[in-house]
């Protein structure tokens, strides 16, 4: 049976005294963490999440016949407190920034679990965030967060205060995040749980390292634990009146002059070393006009949004690797990979208000497409047999096929743009970034 003790307000508090509101003290959680249901759910966003396996080598694929056999040893031991979870596998992943980022894997099981958790404690502490709080959260997003700063520079609000965490996730004071956990959390069991995936270790090079310090990026729980912890500052900034977006340990402050800049940006920076221990790395944050700011993956001019240059490189670097003449795939798989990746960039990106190098993109794209053909048609007498049948003259055919010019150059010739036409690629599956984008903008 579910015991929970109830809610007696919508906000979660509980009037009593001299009308002073206390949080609501949430007991007996892990009932509701192990029910059947709530594990299924957990499982099932798990599974779609995919990811590698953790230390045990145990896959995705192999998860339910492990569960059939030890769920019922590993939910009494969720219940008697004796549930150990395993140190993560450390892996490192490029930034697009430069340098890496540390990602700890758990193994399936510790991702269930956590998952499980997640899925009981948000509606727990999520109604109570700021509204400026965007990231991992039910129903927000990082749109969400950019359409708030084009709203404040709107108002007037046209300096950021760009608020660098140092290595945020690495760092996170376990003694201060566990002490905002149990505010609402009352349940000695589940906090003893979570305080032991805190505290779990991390493997690298065949050795534990104890983690003394941060929650590791790469665990269901990590999102929730961080918006928890930072939501103490949300609440500052609000209690101070200040115009903020924040998504997980991205942090804009927008103000009115350079010297209220400059003036919050000390003051906050004290707020977070002395109130949450955590580390403002002065060397990246900076008070700047909303023009220069880069937020999210996108640049500001005016109101109006752009994607940042960087985001841009990355985008023309993975098209081009997906549109690499060298890569021995087929055609259809090759348009295929490229569609999932430009409708996925464009489903974020595509909110960018500027328009003009949209057109240009898509003629770039379909050259590099026909220079790939033309590379894969090998033989002159195939390239003038394709070409024939497409449409194109026999001269122009014969001509282009036998040139000892470079394949970049032949792709972008009468003979292969009268024969591959735009009509011809769209009919094979060419995604267009001009119709996505149209769409994006309630032009299509």
């Amino acid at each position: 049976m579910i015991h929970s003790k109830p809610s007696l307000n919508p906000s979660g508090g509980d009037v009593r005294g001299r009308g002073v509101m206390k949080p609501t003290l949430h007991e007996d959680l892990m009932e509701r963490i192990v029910d059947p249901s709530n594990v299924r759910k957990a499982w099932k966003r798990v599974k779609a999440n995919k990811g590698a396996p953790g230390i045990d080598g145990m896959s995705l694929d192999d998860f339910p016949d492990f569960v059939r056999e030890h769920w019922s040893k590993v939910r009494q031991a969720l219940f008697d407190g004796s549930y150990q979870p395993q140190p993560v596998k450390r892996v490192t992943i490029p930034k697009p920034s430069g340098g890496e980022r540390l990602l700890g894997i758990p193994i399936v099981l510790d991702r269930v679990i956590q998952q499980a958790i997640g899925q009981i404690l948000t509606p727990i502490f999520d109604p109570e965030f700021s509204a400026s709080s965007f990231g991992f959260r039910p129903g927000r997003s990082a749109h969400g967060a950019l359409r708030d700063v084009q709203r404040y520079i709107g108002e007037g609000h046209r300096m950021a205060i760009d608020l660098d965490l140092e290595k945020f996730f690495d760092k996170v004071n376990h003694d201060i995040l566990m002490s905002r956990v149990a505010r609402k959390v009352n349940d000695k069991r589940l906090l003893a749980l979570i305080g032991r995936y805190l505290k779990a270790g991390v493997l690298v090079g065949g050795r534990v390292h104890a983690t003394t310090l941060g929650t590791p990026q790469g665990g269901p729980l990590s999102p929730l634990l961080a918006n928890i912890l930072l939501d103490d500052l949300d609440k500052e900034l609000e209690q101070r009146g200040h115009r903020f977006v924040r998504y997980a340990d991205d942090l804009l402050i927008l103000v009115k002059s350079q010297r209220a800049g400059e003036r919050v940006k000390g003051s906050i920076s004290k707020y977070i070393a002395n109130k949450l221990k955590l580390v403002v790395n002065e060397r990246k944050s900076r008070v700047v006009k909303t023009n220069d700011c880069h937020f999210l993956g996108f640049t500001f001019r005016g109101k109006k949004l752009r994607w940042s240059d960087r985001a841009f490189d990355d985008f023309k670097h993975n098209v081009r690797r997906l549109t690499g003449r060298s890569w021995g795939v087929s055609m259809a798989y090759r348009l295929n990979k490229l569609a999932q990746y430009v409708r996925g960039w464009m489903n974020y990106f595509g909110i960018s208000d500027y328009y003009r190098p949209i057109p240009g993109l898509d003629q770039w794209v379909r050259r590099r497409i026909r220079m790939c053909f033309w590379k894969q048609w090998r033989y002159a007498r195939t390239k003038v047999r394709n070409l024939l049948k497409l449409g194109t003259s026999k001269r122009q055919a014969i001509m282009t096929a036998i040139s000892g010019k470079s394949y970049w150059h032949l792709s972008k010739t009468l003979a292969t743009q009268t024969g591959m036409t735009n009509k011809w690629l769209k009919g094979l599956g060419l995604i267009s970034v001009r119709d996505l984008w149209l769409r994006a903008h309630g032009y299509a």
